[in-house]
């Protein structure tokens, strides 16, 4: 068995095949924040931009209509895809600073969105979730700056 010469190093891109794509397009502009690349309106394939990503290719989450055919021999489908628990998708995770989760939780709370917080121990890690109009489960996650994990735990008490 010979050993692979390469290591992924960051998402590139998330594509979500869309039942509403100008919904969809609106929530993570409008709601999220993401900065479109393209024309917004084109009524089949938007590029929003997350970060700078990996290597000049910017980390972005595609928006395709449902009956669009996509890159990698991606078929078109004349039935919109099933979302939230009949989907194959669990949710989408964005990260952002600790210290921005406030601004989120205020600002869901102005738009009148449903949303939860859940803080996971094992990793210091919070995240605050709400659903896309496609009825996908969105995170936006950070880590607590405070957080000690058990090894370092382990390492602060050994002199």
């Amino acid at each position: 068995m010979s050993e692979r010469s390469f290591k992924a190093r960051a998402i590139g891109e998330i594509a979500i095949r869309c039942i509403d794509l100008d919904a969809m397009v609106a929530f993570y502009r409008d709601v999220i924040g993401l900065e479109p690349l393209n024309d917004p309106d084109n009524g089949r394939i938007v590029f929003l931009r997350i970060a700078d990503g990996f290597a000049g290719h910017t980390a972005i989450l595609a928006l395709f209509n449902h009956n669009v055919e996509g890159a990698g021999r991606t078929s078109a489908s004349v039935t919109p895809p099933k979302t939230g628990s009949s989907s194959s998708l669990h949710h989408i995770a964005l990260s952002l600073p600790w210290d921005e989760q406030d601004a989120v939780i205020a600002w869901y709370e102005k738009l009148g969105r449903d949303y939860n917080v859940e803080y996971f121990e094992w990793v210091g890690w919070r995240g605050v979730f709400t659903f896309d109009p496609d009825g996908n489960t969105v995170e936006l996650v950070a880590k607590d700056p405070d957080w000690v994990g058990p090894s370092d735990a382990s390492s602060e008490t050994s002199d």
